[in-house]
Protein backbone atom coordinates (compact mmCIF):
# COMPACT_ATOMS: atom_id res chain seq x y z
CA UNK A 1 0.00 0.00 0.00
CA UNK A 2 3.08 2.27 0.07
CA UNK A 3 2.83 5.18 -2.42
CA UNK A 4 -0.62 4.01 -3.47
CA UNK A 5 -2.06 6.74 -5.67
CA UNK A 6 -5.46 8.03 -4.65
CA UNK A 7 -7.98 7.93 -7.48
CA UNK A 8 -10.69 10.51 -8.12
CA UNK A 9 -13.42 8.96 -10.31
CA UNK A 10 -14.80 12.45 -11.02
CA UNK A 11 -11.55 13.54 -12.64
CA UNK A 12 -12.12 11.83 -16.00
CA UNK A 13 -13.68 8.73 -17.58
CA UNK A 14 -10.24 7.10 -17.43
CA UNK A 15 -9.97 7.77 -13.70
CA UNK A 16 -13.47 6.37 -13.14
CA UNK A 17 -12.57 3.19 -15.00
CA UNK A 18 -9.29 2.85 -13.10
CA UNK A 19 -11.05 3.33 -9.77
CA UNK A 20 -13.60 0.61 -10.59
CA UNK A 21 -10.86 -1.77 -11.75
CA UNK A 22 -8.92 -1.24 -8.52
CA UNK A 23 -12.05 -1.68 -6.40
CA UNK A 24 -12.86 -5.01 -8.05
CA UNK A 25 -9.26 -6.14 -7.64
CA UNK A 26 -9.14 -5.09 -3.97
CA UNK A 27 -12.41 -6.93 -3.25
CA UNK A 28 -10.73 -10.16 -4.33
CA UNK A 29 -7.45 -9.43 -2.54
CA UNK A 30 -5.40 -9.68 -5.74
CA UNK A 31 -2.20 -7.81 -6.45
CA UNK A 32 -1.75 -6.08 -9.78
CA UNK A 33 0.57 -8.87 -10.89
CA UNK A 34 -2.00 -11.51 -9.93
CA UNK A 35 -4.73 -9.74 -11.90
CA UNK A 36 -2.34 -9.34 -14.82
CA UNK A 37 -1.65 -13.07 -14.83
CA UNK A 38 -5.37 -13.79 -14.99
CA UNK A 39 -5.91 -11.28 -17.80
CA UNK A 40 -2.82 -12.13 -19.83
CA UNK A 41 -0.94 -8.88 -19.31
CA UNK A 42 1.64 -7.45 -16.93
CA UNK A 43 1.07 -5.93 -13.51
CA UNK A 44 2.68 -2.78 -14.88
CA UNK A 45 -0.07 -2.58 -17.49
CA UNK A 46 -2.72 -2.99 -14.78
CA UNK A 47 -1.10 -0.18 -12.81
CA UNK A 48 -1.05 2.12 -15.84
CA UNK A 49 -4.77 1.59 -16.48
CA UNK A 50 -5.72 1.96 -12.82
CA UNK A 51 -3.91 5.30 -12.54
CA UNK A 52 -5.18 6.63 -15.87
CA UNK A 53 -1.80 6.62 -17.59
CA UNK A 54 -3.04 4.20 -20.25
CA UNK A 55 -6.61 3.99 -21.61
CA UNK A 56 -8.31 0.59 -21.51
CA UNK A 57 -8.69 -1.01 -24.93
CA UNK A 58 -11.85 -2.90 -25.72
CA UNK A 59 -9.88 -6.17 -25.50
CA UNK A 60 -8.51 -5.21 -22.08
CA UNK A 61 -11.96 -4.32 -20.73
CA UNK A 62 -13.49 -7.52 -22.13
CA UNK A 63 -10.75 -9.57 -20.45
CA UNK A 64 -11.42 -7.79 -17.15
CA UNK A 65 -15.14 -8.52 -17.47
CA UNK A 66 -14.31 -12.19 -18.02
CA UNK A 67 -12.01 -12.36 -15.00
CA UNK A 68 -14.34 -10.46 -12.65
CA UNK A 69 -17.57 -11.97 -13.99
CA UNK A 70 -19.07 -8.52 -14.63
CA UNK A 71 -20.83 -9.30 -17.92
CA UNK A 72 -19.98 -6.43 -20.27
CA UNK A 73 -20.07 -3.66 -17.67
CA UNK A 74 -16.37 -2.79 -17.87
CA UNK A 75 -16.35 -3.02 -21.67
CA UNK A 76 -19.25 -0.55 -21.84
CA UNK A 77 -17.58 1.78 -19.34
CA UNK A 78 -14.35 1.67 -21.34
CA UNK A 79 -16.11 3.18 -24.36
CA UNK A 80 -16.44 6.50 -22.53
CA UNK A 81 -12.67 6.51 -22.00
CA UNK A 82 -11.86 5.79 -25.62
CA UNK A 83 -14.36 8.30 -26.92
CA UNK A 84 -12.40 11.12 -25.30
CA UNK A 85 -10.36 11.08 -28.52
CA UNK A 86 -13.50 11.95 -30.49
CA UNK A 87 -14.80 15.44 -30.99
CA UNK A 88 -17.45 16.38 -28.44
CA UNK A 89 -20.90 15.67 -29.85
CA UNK A 90 -19.73 13.13 -32.43
CA UNK A 91 -20.76 9.97 -30.48
CA UNK A 92 -24.32 11.34 -30.30
CA UNK A 93 -24.26 11.96 -34.03
CA UNK A 94 -23.06 8.41 -34.78
CA UNK A 95 -26.05 6.98 -32.88
CA UNK A 96 -28.46 8.94 -35.08
CA UNK A 97 -26.53 8.18 -38.25
CA UNK A 98 -27.02 4.44 -37.72
CA UNK A 99 -30.82 4.96 -37.79
CA UNK A 100 -31.10 7.63 -40.50
CA UNK A 101 -33.11 7.01 -43.67
CA UNK A 102 -31.21 9.71 -45.60
CA UNK A 103 -27.68 11.06 -45.13
CA UNK A 104 -26.39 14.17 -46.87
CA UNK A 105 -22.77 15.07 -46.23
CA UNK A 106 -20.17 17.58 -47.35
CA UNK A 107 -16.52 17.02 -46.47
CA UNK A 108 -13.41 19.16 -46.73
CA UNK A 109 -9.81 17.95 -46.99
CA UNK A 110 -10.19 14.21 -46.30
CA UNK A 111 -12.38 11.38 -47.55
CA UNK A 112 -15.34 11.09 -45.13
CA UNK A 113 -15.40 8.16 -42.75
CA UNK A 114 -18.38 6.46 -44.38
CA UNK A 115 -16.40 6.19 -47.63
CA UNK A 116 -12.92 5.40 -46.27
CA UNK A 117 -11.08 2.14 -46.85
CA UNK A 118 -9.52 0.59 -43.72
CA UNK A 119 -6.04 1.41 -45.07
CA UNK A 120 -6.92 5.07 -45.66
CA UNK A 121 -8.46 5.34 -42.19
CA UNK A 122 -5.39 3.72 -40.63
CA UNK A 123 -3.03 6.10 -42.42
CA UNK A 124 -5.11 9.10 -41.40
CA UNK A 125 -5.07 8.13 -37.72
CA UNK A 126 -1.37 7.22 -37.85
CA UNK A 127 -0.67 10.83 -38.73
CA UNK A 128 -2.64 11.96 -35.67
CA UNK A 129 -0.50 9.62 -33.55
CA UNK A 130 2.65 11.06 -35.10
CA UNK A 131 1.50 14.54 -34.08
CA UNK A 132 0.78 13.18 -30.57
CA UNK A 133 -2.85 14.28 -30.89
CA UNK A 134 -4.03 10.79 -29.89
CA UNK A 135 -2.51 7.56 -28.59
CA UNK A 136 -1.99 4.43 -30.73
CA UNK A 137 -4.81 2.76 -28.80
CA UNK A 138 -7.16 5.63 -29.58
CA UNK A 139 -6.14 5.47 -33.24
CA UNK A 140 -7.13 1.82 -33.32
CA UNK A 141 -10.50 2.59 -31.78
CA UNK A 142 -11.13 5.33 -34.35
CA UNK A 143 -10.40 2.94 -37.19
CA UNK A 144 -12.74 0.38 -35.63
CA UNK A 145 -15.42 3.06 -35.34
CA UNK A 146 -15.18 3.77 -39.08
CA UNK A 147 -15.80 0.09 -39.78
CA UNK A 148 -18.75 -0.05 -37.37
CA UNK A 149 -20.32 3.06 -38.92
CA UNK A 150 -20.06 1.56 -42.39
CA UNK A 151 -21.44 -1.79 -41.24
CA UNK A 152 -24.43 -0.08 -39.62
CA UNK A 153 -25.49 1.25 -43.03
CA UNK A 154 -25.69 -2.24 -44.58
CA UNK A 155 -29.34 -2.77 -43.84
CA UNK A 156 -32.71 -2.97 -45.57
CA UNK A 157 -34.07 -0.62 -46.63
CA UNK A 158 -30.75 1.03 -47.41
CA UNK A 159 -30.37 4.69 -46.42
CA UNK A 160 -30.06 7.20 -49.24
CA UNK A 161 -26.58 8.76 -49.09
CA UNK A 162 -25.55 11.94 -50.92
CA UNK A 163 -21.87 12.83 -50.60
CA UNK A 164 -20.33 16.03 -51.90
CA UNK A 165 -16.55 16.09 -51.55
CA UNK A 166 -14.45 19.23 -51.73
CA UNK A 167 -11.90 18.75 -54.49
CA UNK A 168 -9.15 18.73 -51.86
CA UNK A 169 -10.50 15.42 -50.54
CA UNK A 170 -9.40 13.59 -53.68
CA UNK A 171 -6.29 15.66 -54.40
CA UNK A 172 -4.74 15.23 -50.95
CA UNK A 173 -2.52 12.11 -50.91
CA UNK A 174 -2.82 9.83 -47.91
CA UNK A 175 -0.01 7.30 -47.63
CA UNK A 176 1.38 5.25 -50.48
CA UNK A 177 -0.05 5.40 -53.99
CA UNK A 178 -1.57 1.94 -53.52
CA UNK A 179 -3.65 3.25 -50.60
CA UNK A 180 -5.00 6.11 -52.70
CA UNK A 181 -5.69 3.83 -55.66
CA UNK A 182 -7.74 1.52 -53.44
CA UNK A 183 -9.52 4.54 -51.97
CA UNK A 184 -10.39 5.84 -55.43
CA UNK A 185 -11.72 2.39 -56.30
CA UNK A 186 -13.89 2.52 -53.17
CA UNK A 187 -15.33 5.90 -54.25
CA UNK A 188 -16.16 4.52 -57.68
CA UNK A 189 -17.89 1.51 -56.10
CA UNK A 190 -19.86 3.87 -53.87
CA UNK A 191 -20.99 5.89 -56.89
CA UNK A 192 -22.38 2.75 -58.56
CA UNK A 193 -24.68 1.83 -55.68
CA UNK A 194 -28.42 2.37 -56.27
CA UNK A 195 -28.86 4.37 -53.06
CA UNK A 196 -25.97 6.82 -53.42
CA UNK A 197 -24.93 10.03 -55.16
CA UNK A 198 -21.28 11.13 -55.31
CA UNK A 199 -20.25 14.62 -56.39
CA UNK A 200 -17.07 16.68 -56.27
CA UNK A 201 -17.19 20.41 -55.49
CA UNK A 202 -14.32 21.85 -57.59
CA UNK A 203 -12.11 24.67 -56.36
CA UNK A 204 -13.37 26.87 -59.17
CA UNK A 205 -16.73 27.16 -57.42
CA UNK A 206 -15.04 29.80 -55.26
CA UNK A 207 -17.53 31.95 -53.38
CA UNK A 208 -20.46 29.92 -54.75
CA UNK A 209 -19.62 27.19 -52.26
CA UNK A 210 -22.06 27.71 -49.36
CA UNK A 211 -20.07 25.79 -46.71
CA UNK A 212 -16.51 26.29 -45.51
CA UNK A 213 -16.59 23.48 -42.91
CA UNK A 214 -17.86 19.89 -43.07
CA UNK A 215 -21.59 19.52 -42.59
CA UNK A 216 -23.95 16.55 -42.45
CA UNK A 217 -27.73 16.36 -42.53
CA UNK A 218 -29.77 13.36 -41.45
CA UNK A 219 -33.38 12.54 -42.24
CA UNK A 220 -34.67 10.25 -39.50
CA UNK A 221 -37.40 7.61 -39.80
CA UNK A 222 -40.07 10.08 -38.66
CA UNK A 223 -38.89 12.48 -41.43
CA UNK A 224 -37.46 14.93 -38.92
CA UNK A 225 -34.20 16.63 -39.90
CA UNK A 226 -30.97 16.91 -37.91
CA UNK A 227 -27.83 18.75 -38.95
CA UNK A 228 -24.34 18.15 -37.62
CA UNK A 229 -21.39 20.49 -38.07
CA UNK A 230 -17.88 20.50 -36.62
CA UNK A 231 -15.37 23.11 -35.59
CA UNK A 232 -11.80 22.24 -34.65
CA UNK A 233 -12.74 21.01 -31.17
CA UNK A 234 -16.42 20.08 -31.03
CA UNK A 235 -19.43 19.03 -33.01
CA UNK A 236 -22.94 20.42 -32.78
CA UNK A 237 -26.25 18.65 -33.41
CA UNK A 238 -29.09 20.92 -34.46
CA UNK A 239 -32.69 19.72 -34.38
CA UNK A 240 -34.60 23.00 -34.57
CA UNK A 241 -36.14 23.28 -38.04
CA UNK A 242 -35.73 27.05 -38.04
CA UNK A 243 -31.96 26.48 -38.24
CA UNK A 244 -31.89 23.16 -40.10
CA UNK A 245 -33.99 24.12 -43.14
CA UNK A 246 -31.63 26.92 -44.30
CA UNK A 247 -28.78 24.39 -44.15
CA UNK A 248 -30.82 22.00 -46.29
CA UNK A 249 -31.44 24.77 -48.83
CA UNK A 250 -27.73 25.58 -48.92
CA UNK A 251 -26.93 21.90 -49.46
CA UNK A 252 -29.25 21.77 -52.46
CA UNK A 253 -27.44 24.83 -53.87
CA UNK A 254 -24.13 23.07 -53.30
CA UNK A 255 -25.31 20.02 -55.23
CA UNK A 256 -26.53 22.18 -58.10
CA UNK A 257 -23.14 23.93 -58.44
CA UNK A 258 -20.97 20.81 -57.91
CA UNK A 259 -19.89 18.46 -60.68
CA UNK A 260 -22.44 15.86 -61.70
CA UNK A 261 -21.84 12.28 -60.60
CA UNK A 262 -20.67 11.36 -64.12
CA UNK A 263 -18.22 14.27 -64.15
CA UNK A 264 -17.02 13.41 -60.65
CA UNK A 265 -16.41 9.79 -61.61
CA UNK A 266 -14.40 10.99 -64.61
CA UNK A 267 -12.23 13.15 -62.33
CA UNK A 268 -11.52 10.19 -60.05
CA UNK A 269 -10.68 7.95 -63.01
CA UNK A 270 -8.23 10.59 -64.27
CA UNK A 271 -6.57 10.71 -60.85
CA UNK A 272 -6.23 6.92 -60.83
CA UNK A 273 -4.45 7.11 -64.18
CA UNK A 274 -2.20 9.92 -62.93
CA UNK A 275 -3.37 12.40 -65.54
CA UNK A 276 -4.32 16.02 -64.79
Amino acid sequence: MVNRKELDPEESPGAAFGQRLRMLRDERGWTQDELGDRMGCSGTHISAVETGRRPPTRQFAAAADRVFGTGDRLERQSRAVRQTSLIEGFPDYVTLEARASEIRLYEVGVIPGLLQTPEYATELEADAVRREAITPEQAGERVELVARRQAALVRSPSPLISAVLDEGCVLRPMGASAIMDAQFARLLEFAELPNTVLQIAPFRMGARRPFSLPVTMLTLADRSLVSYAESAHRGHLERESTFVLPILAAYHQLQAEALSQAESVAVINQLRKGTP
